[in-house]
């Protein structure tokens, strides 16, 4: 991956300085870049050369984020991806080859919250974790007025919990953020590139409607009773998706 060359503003701590990130990539260079960029950006960083070891750090001490190459040595990162998402909803960004459309189609799929395509700036890929860590935590405050409530389904902002007749659906981050983004405007239609810009706070330029479109699959196979036939998100046809009370 070339190094990218850091900006000359000094790097100022954000409220996500200090999280613990999990980097799992087999190439001994890229994962020493990753390392040292993102400890100079404030994070607590362990480093993984393969799927065993990750393994053996994520059952010791889980982190707050997993970096994790599509492409390990010996063992898929989206099999390891799927062992995670299994049992865990710790945020995932996949790092993938710019020609490897269809491995990141399936890693949304399999659960990823977010991708970065090599080669990127160290800029770029702190501010993603940080969008995605800040989009995890619960809010410091939560007016129980804040709950969306319809019925069967609830979804809570402070807890960052969905219930569905009262049992929990556990989800990701960004399935958490993009529901309660459509559901906060019932009825209202918003385009994939919308959804992109206020769900992920990224341009097209960096991700695509797939991003999208299989998180909407992903949400709807927790929550709706029949994921082809949609009660809660429905597809607009030629435009995008909206949310039906």
């Amino acid at each position: 991956m070339a190094r990218a060359v850091r900006s000359i503003v000094s790097y100022v701590p954000s409220a996500t300085s200090g999280a613990r990130l999990l980097v799992v990539d087999d190439d001994p260079a890229v994962r020493e870049f990753l390392r040292r960029s993102l400890v100079e950006d404030g994070f607590s960083v362990e480093t993984a050369a393969d799927a065993t070891t990750a393994r053996s750090l994520l059952r010791g001490s889980p982190p707050e984020l997993v970096l994790l190459d599509i492409m390990l040595a010996g063992e898929d990162g989206l099999g390891l991806l799927s062992e995670i998402r299994a049992s865990s909803a710790v945020p995932v960004i996949l790092l993938t080859g710019r020609g490897r459309e269809a491995d990141r189609i399936l890693g949304l799929k399999l659960g990823a919250d977010d991708y970065v395509v090599k080669p990127f700036s160290p800029g770029e890929l702190t501010a993603r974790i940080e969008t995605v860590l800040r989009r995890s935590r619960p809010s410091p405050v939560t007016p129980a007025r804040l709950t969306l409530d319809f019925g069967r389904l609830t979804i809570d902002p402070g807890s960052r919990e969905v219930r569905v007749d009262g049992t929990l659906r556990e989800t990701t981050a960004k399935e958490f953020d993009l529901l309660s983004f459509l559901a906060a405007s019932p009825r209202q239609v918003f385009s994939r590139h919308q959804l992109l810009d206020q769900v992920w706070e990224s341009s097209s330029e960096w991700q695509d409607s797939a991003t999208v479109t299989e998180h909407v699959r992903r949400i709807r196979k927790k929550i709706e009773d029949d994921p082809d036939h949609p009660h809660w998100i429905r597809t607009v046809r030629g435009v995008g998706y909206r949310f039906e009370p």
